[in-house]
């Protein structure tokens, strides 16, 4: 392949992958079509079949690209407090800030979720995803926590399946009641004491805990 078009590869991408937010929140996933996508980012539907396989691929590839972002910023604000202002109180502000693009990615991640759960394979591949995102959200949450100087009673994976409801679930209301709940407002509430129950002070707090321990713990006690 040509040096020039190797190097224009990442870019038209990138412009894809914006055409097809903006086109999928537009008209949906289901309406939106190829050559809708094309034209507003200026490229035929040759580049397009040479970056992406189907509409469903090129999804996935926003969802892997949101997910990143969104936790690479979790994780850049996290690392930025001072050691003294490592709680949960602060940890739940950062959990609750939500953007307001993030409408957008709502409205396109809905249908797409909706579409997978009436088709197998679509679940399948979906769920892959997910679980890529909870496993890093998981590690976050494991590390943040030992910080705080507080470790998990309850499985990690399961709260990270919680906060990711809660999140979703909460922007669902919000977006259809914007005056009555402001985007974030049900982490702000109650996210703390949510946290505070399924966590306990660390004897060691200089010491990460092993993930897999606390899960096998908490369930034998359970």
């Amino acid at each position: 392949m040509p040096k020039g078009v190797t190097s224009r590869r990442p870019r038209t991408r990138a412009a894809l992958l914006a055409a097809a937010l903006e086109a999928f929140a537009a008209y949906g996933f289901h309406a939106a079509t190829i050559e809708q996508v094309c034209e507003r980012a200026g490229f035929t539907r040759g580049a397009f079949y040479s970056n992406f396989a189907s509409k469903e691929e090129l999804f996935l590839a926003l969802f892997d690209q949101h997910s990143e972002r969104v936790l690479a910023g979790l994780a850049e604000r996290i690392a930025a407090l001072p050691a003294g202002e490592v709680t949960l109180r602060s940890l739940v502000a950062i959990l609750a800030e939500i953007e307001p693009a993030e409408r957008d990615w709502y409205l396109v991640t809905t249908e797409f979720t909706l579409h997978a759960i009436r088709d197998p394979q679509a679940a399948w591949v979906l769920a892959q995803h997910d679980a890529r995102l909870r496993s890093t959200l998981a590690e976050g949450l494991t590390d943040y926590l030992a910080r705080a100087g507080r470790r998990l009673t309850v499985p990690v994976e399961e709260l990270a399946r919680l906060l990711v409801a809660i999140r979703e679930g909460g922007l669902a209301q919000s977006y259809v009641e914007p005056a009555e709940l402001p985007p974030g407002q049900l982490e702000r509430r109650f996210l703390e004491p949510l946290l505070t129950a399924v966590s306990a002070p660390d004897s060691a707090p200089d010491s990460a805990p092993d993930p897999r321990t606390d899960q096998r713990s908490s369930l034998e006690v359970h």
